[in-house]
């Protein structure tokens, strides 16, 4: 819609996690980091946890596009507390078969295939995420899986994602024994203001913008409003976009935002 006006190539503020636009802020380079730290030294679980909205996914497709060959990653979405047979969805992961196989046959086939896989040099990586809908049976599951190993190799490294709910699941006394087997955590926090201006910049530099769009007003607003979260960022920016090219702005100021905040605060379905 306003992409031409602004000079852009596409829509620098989807919601769509899109690792070509990942903002590399201090903790997120440093959530990165812990993942492929994890991955790289074969830990048994890794967990990042983060606010709905602060750019967890982004970087998870980031590190399917940066693993090693060598390195088979499967990925469980459909996490919920009816989840009854939490095997059946990490065979489905890895694309093997599950169907009409036994819980026994099931957990058989899945150790033979962790086998396979280390013989054929490949390490296997499953990543769960919004894994704080897990149930504490399905926790125990996964830590009772971690325990097919090879002499000191870990032949299934376990990625938990998940939002805040998570670290206060992983530490009820049940699941001790499961906590005690992280050995890489991070938590990710919102953005801060002086990280928002160059989150903005950053996006619309990768979308083609070649000069400064919004006013430092402007953008102190939009971290203020957005609590520094990278999704409601992306929703309010685009927002006021919309607003400067209707009213024609060439440049957006603080007065644009304002007015779409008092329109959304009037007007707006969630108020």
């Amino acid at each position: 819609m306003y992409e031409a006006f602004y000079g852009l190539t596409e829509k620098p503020f989807s919601i769509q996690p899109d690792p070509d636009f990942l903002f590399f802020g201090h903790r997120h380079s440093m959530a990165y980091a812990m993942l492929e730290y994890g991955i790289a030294n074969r830990a048994g679980f890794t967990v990042v946890c983060g606010e709905i909205g602060c750019g967890k996914t982004t970087l998870v497709r980031h590190l399917l596009n940066n693993v090693d060959s060598d390195v088979l990653i499967g990925i469980v979405y459909n996490t919920h507390q009816k989840v009854d047979n939490l095997l059946n969805w990490i065979m489905l992961a890895f694309e093997q078969p599950y169907e009409g196989l036994s819980e026994i046959a099931l957990f058989d086939a899945f150790q033979q295939f962790l086998i396979s896989s280390y013989v054929a040099g490949r390490r296997v990586v499953l990543i769960v995420d919004e894994a704080q809908n897990l149930s504490p049976a399905a926790l125990e599951s996964l830590r009772m899986l971690s325990n097919i190993n090879a002499d000191k190799d870990q032949m299934l490294q376990v990625v938990l994602v998940g939002q805040p709910q998570l670290r206060e699941l992983l530490r009820r006394p049940d699941l001790q024994q499961f906590f005690q087997r992280v050995a890489v955590d991070f938590f990710i926090p919102p953005l801060q203001p002086l990280e928002v201006v160059k989150y903005v910049e950053h996006r619309l530099k990768v979308a083609g913008r070649k000069e400064t769009l919004f006013t430092q007003r402007a953008i102190e607003l939009i971290a203020e409003s957005s609590k520094g979260i990278p999704r409601s960022i992306n929703i309010l920016t685009d927002m006021v976009m919309v607003y400067g090219f209707s009213s024609g702005a060439e440049k957006i100021g603080v007065d644009l935002v304002n007015e779409v905040l008092r329109d959304r605060a009037e007007f707006g379905i969630l108020g």
